[in-house]
């Protein structure tokens, strides 16, 4: 860096021009230096960086990847990870008790009667499956909760407002304070996949990956349906299992339908404009259409009056086909198109349902049930319910 009295003397009898410009020399001068010293530094930082890395290469130690094989994740993971693959294959749980004894794994490993929790490699493969799956998880507000139910708090109050002169008093503009209070309690979703203790004992068998796939493939099936269809007993509250109303009559607690104007099935767009105008502006930015299979064949073969088709493929892979510039979500447990079914629902699910869970899977081994298989008992909590009867309409097939 330069030193401040030698630009003052650098700067004695010189113009102002000149002045200007041996200022700016200056100070390119500095910032030069500057950024010779950051590239240093940066330099020697790298070339730490690599000396760190070449140690731990020598060393046999990885960093490890995000592995689909969880058998290969299984040897880089904590204890709890080789102690509960045990429990798995040989029943034998003392290294699991232990680990929670010696508090190292609270949040994966509790001793119960009902069982253990899984390793947290197995409940992230069954939670991406949940996901993935074609349902209104993927499009629904889904939280974790840590009691037996979820309390969603609505606040649908109306304060008012009005207009006043700067000096003139303003009153009160009569507040209508309606807070709903909607309850979701969570109930027990279980599935009890089996295997033999001869296939348990072959180290080869990647037998977490297995069994995860087994418990999200029927976790997944179940959860679709009683989003859907659910009546609220002993699994969650689907959204068809809601009354409905016309939406020129629809108040709180009910979901509001537009008929297709056809009493058997579906022949024109117009229902489909009136569905998504009926949802309001605030809901509609992240609204989407779900249906079935079924339905999705006669819809996507609809056109308007000029003999545009109004379905649209995704243009990437991945992507949903759109339906009147909104996504489509493809749920098999949607209704099919008949006389006065609702086979297709608009809206905005992330606002209008909510899924609450318990982030935790519990896993019992059964060694003596259906000898000489082994049964694997997974359970999980989960409920579901309708958090705004304002962000979701549907489709009846009717005339009116």
């Amino acid at each position: 860096m330069s030193n401040p009295e030698s630009k003052s003397r650098a700067g004695e009898g010189l113009s102002p021009a000149e002045e200007l410009k041996t200022a700016v020399q200056v100070f390119m001068g500095d910032f030069k230096q500057f950024t010779t010293d950051i590239q240093s530094r940066m330099q020697m930082q790298d070339e730490r960086m690599t000396k760190l890395d070449r140690k731990t290469m020598y060393a046999g130690v990885s960093r490890p990847a995000l592995a689909p094989n969880l058998a290969m994740a299984a040897d880089l993971d904590a204890p709890h990870q080789k102690a509960f693959n045990t429990y798995l294959r040989s029943g034998e749980d003392d290294g699991l008790r232990g680990l929670e004894l010696e508090g190292k794994a609270l949040s994966t490993a509790v001793a119960a009667d009902g069982g253990f929790l899984v390793s947290p490699q197995a409940a992230d493969m069954i939670r991406s499956v949940l996901l993935s799956a074609a349902s209104l998880r993927s499009v629904a507000n889904v939280v974790n909760v840590d009691s037996t139910s979820y309390d969603v708090l609505v606040d649908r109050a109306d304060w008012g407002a009005g207009w006043a002169p700067e000096t003139t008093a303003f009153a009160e503009t009569n507040p209508t304070a309606i807070i709903e209070k909607i309850n979701i309690p969570l109930h027990e979703l279980s599935a009890m996949p089996k295997a033999s203790q001869r296939l348990l004992d072959d180290s080869a068998f990647d037998l977490e990956a297995w069994l995860a796939e087994r418990i999200a493939e029927k976790f997944s099936r179940f959860e679709a349906a009683a989003f859907v269809n659910g009546n609220g007993v002993d699994k969650p509250r689907g959204i068809l299992n809601y009354p409905t109303v016309t939406n020129a009559t629809w108040t709180w607690g009910n979901l509001g339908y537009i008929p297709s104007l056809a009493a058997a099935t579906i022949t024109n767009i117009d229902p489909f404009v009136d569905l998504v105008y009926a949802l309001g502006a605030q809901y509609r930015a992240g609204a989407s259409f779900v249906m079935n299979s079924k339905t999705t064949a006669i819809v996507r073969k609809l056109k308007d009056a000029d003999g545009r088709f109004l379905w649209s493929d995704g243009f990437a892979a991945g992507e949903p086909a759109r339906l009147l510039g909104y996504p489509v979500l493809v749920s098999e447990d949607m209704p099919d198109v008949a006389a006065n079914a609702f086979p297709i629902a608009f809206g905005n699910f992330g606002a209008g349902y909510t899924i609450a869970e318990r982030p935790d899977l519990r896993l019992l081994r059964d060694p003596f049930s259906a000898k000489p298989n082994v049964l694997f008992y997974a359970v999980k909590r989960v409920g579901g319910a309708v958090s705004d009867f304002a962000a979701i309409k549907v489709l009846k097939i009717a005339v009116s």
